[in-house]
């Protein structure tokens, strides 16, 4: 009876030893060939992959279709920050580039080759306004115009230079006051109002900041101008 209960003592034993043996090799087997990944993968816990972030033109929400153009106006914060304008990606305008100021900025660009003709800025409360007409009468059929206010845009504004910005698609020149917010695209010679626009009254009641409206930012796809 002794020796038979040594012997099944042994049995078991080896057993023992076996089955730690093979679970040893088994595993330090998989460690070694799988990652973390690969095994929580096989038991149901999937690493979330974020999304790569795709680029667009002028940080756009969307791609421009073939033949448009992507761009996007911000007007200036009160008197304190600038205004921008991006043209296909391409920063055109803004305190960097060291060519925009207080009143109305300005941006001339060939609707065909998106060339960048002219750009100036003019100040709307001290400044001279024949300047302006001086700028905006020699524009050709098929240049773009686009327009971002800083600080006042209108004071100086009077009702031949208001005429000359609605000629070119805009529904609010006419109306543009003292510290507004406004933001335009338009062009020589379009027949009708222009879809690229946005205002906003310098109303205290309303102002998001102490004396001025809030900035605008307006962005979009404007179709080329095909010979």
């Amino acid at each position: 009876m002794r020796s038979i209960a040594i012997v099944r003592i042994l049995v078991i034993v080896i057993t023992l030893l076996s089955t730690w043996y093979f679970a040893e090799r088994m595993f330090s087997s998989k460690w070694e060939t799988r990652s973390l990944r690969d095994l929580f993968a096989e038991n149901g816990v999937k690493e979330k992959k974020e999304k790569p972030k795709i680029h667009t033109k002028c940080g756009n929400e969307k791609e421009c279709p073939e033949n448009y153009f992507a761009f996007k106006l911000i007007s200036g914060a009160a008197n304190v920050v600038g205004p921008s304008m991006c043209l296909e990606d391409k920063i055109i305008m803004s305190s960097v580039q060291n060519n925009i100021g207080r009143g109305l900025n300005f941006a001339l660009v060939n609707a065909t080759t998106l060339q960048v003709l002219k750009t100036g800025h003019f100040d709307m409360y001290s400044g001279e306004i024949n300047e302006v007409k001086k700028f905006l009468e020699p524009i050709k059929e098929g240049t773009l115009i686009l327009i971002a206010s800083f600080d006042d845009p209108a004071t100086k504004l009077d009702d031949q230079t208001r005429e000359i910005l609605s000629s070119y698609g805009s529904s609010v020149a006419k109306n543009l006051g003292f510290r507004d917010s406004w933001v335009f695209v338009g062009g020589k010679g379009l027949k009708n109002k222009s879809p690229f626009e946005q205002h906003l009254k310098n109303d205290k009641e309303n102002n998001k900041y102490d004396g001025w409206p809030e900035v605008l930012e307006m962005s979009g796809c404007i179709p080329k101008k095909m010979d």
